[in-house]
């Protein structure tokens, strides 16, 4: 049994507090960082605009996460509807992991078309990293004493303290809606299984690429990033039957699961309907992503230089293309 409970503040100056939430946060961007430029280099993709783009996409992860955990707590837990300031102060609780891929997704569609590259080879770069941000960023959960399960007596239980609890495990003398838990009492810690299968995840995810896609005919660029969808969305599906208190339900179902149901449903049918595209349309650009082609990058030819006048009367013979500039045209 672990009885070690983290303070959630790493560092207090004067009224400014530094959480480890927070640290955790920017670490698991630093870490998929260091992953996205690794990836991007072996894979010969441009890495001039990646430092950039991470704010952008962190932002709107930031605001998509905080977002859905307001919705989340809105009138239960934290109840935002009474305490409107502290949607935008200090503090922060927790993030919604549905909602900052949701903003963060639409913020790489855009920066795919700003830049001019392939959303859908980014989309198999940045899916390692997102899951390795998530390896290290679930580390911020037990810090703050969140995402656990119920009672447990396997070695690897956690300590939660009781003011940290959900009230149907809630403490004898405190306030709740279940039959309590003893306050030495330990729970299934929820956020390492999440961070284990993530750290899996992101091994799936690389060897899928460079087994089934870079060298391989079964895969096309955009299905590791769909298949990310499926992975995650089963993933945390599963995760939650294990969680009490459900805030945010839908016909009294959790929306999590339906979320992640929903995604990995619709990932499977995008794939097959992507790879019978391009079966049947092999010219298209969605045709053009096929294995052999993804290792090549995607150079603008070079205009020839316009062609002089012979001096000669004599009709020349008709010129012919270059040896090589003739792979490129076949591409």
């Amino acid at each position: 049994m672990i009885d070690f409970t983290p303070n959630p503040v790493a560092l207090a100056l004067g009224p400014l507090e530094v959480r480890w939430y927070g640290i955790g946060y920017v670490a698991a961007i630093l870490a998929a960082t260091w992953l996205l430029f690794r990836e991007a280099r072996k894979r010969g993709e441009r890495t001039d605009f990646i430092v950039d783009s991470l704010i952008i996409v962190a932002v709107a992860a930031l605001i998509g996460g905080r977002a859905y955990h307001v919705i989340d707590q809105w009138s239960t837990g934290l109840d935002y509807k009474d305490h409107i300031a502290q949607i935008f102060l200090p503090p922060y609780s927790g993030l919604g992991i549905y909602g900052g891929v949701l903003t963060g997704m639409i913020a790489i569609i855009w920066l795919a078309r700003h830049h001019h590259v392939s959303f859908w080879r980014w989309a198999d770069l940045i899916v390692p990293a997102v899951l390795l941000a998530q390896v290290v960023g679930r580390w911020g959960n037990f810090m703050n004493q969140e995402l656990y399960g119920p009672p447990t007596t396997l070695p690897w239980g956690i300590a939660i303290q009781c003011q940290n609890r959900v009230p149907e495990f809630h403490c004898p003398g405190f306030a709740g809606t279940g039959v309590g838990a003893a306050i030495d009492a330990h729970f299934i810690p929820l956020f390492f299984y999440e961070s284990m299968l993530s750290l899996i995840g992101m091994f799936v995810m690389l060897f899928l690429w460079r087994r089934f896609t870079a060298r391989g005919r079964l895969l096309i660029a955009g299905d590791v990033g769909l298949l990310y969808l499926v992975w995650y969305g089963i993933e945390r599906s599963v995760l939650e039957t294990f969680r009490s208190g459900w805030n945010w339900t839908i016909f009294g179902l959790a929306t999590a699961q339906l979320i992640g149901l929903g995604a990995a449903a619709a990932a499977i049918v995008a794939i097959i309907v992507r790879h019978w595209w391009v079966r049947h349309h092999p010219e298209t650009p969605l045709g053009s992503l096929q294995p052999e082609k993804l290792l090549r990058r995607e150079e603008p030819l070079q205009p020839e230089e316009p062609l002089q006048p012979a001096e000669s009367e004599q009709p020349e013979e008709p010129l012919q293309p270059a040896e090589s500039i003739v792979p490129l045209l076949a591409m």
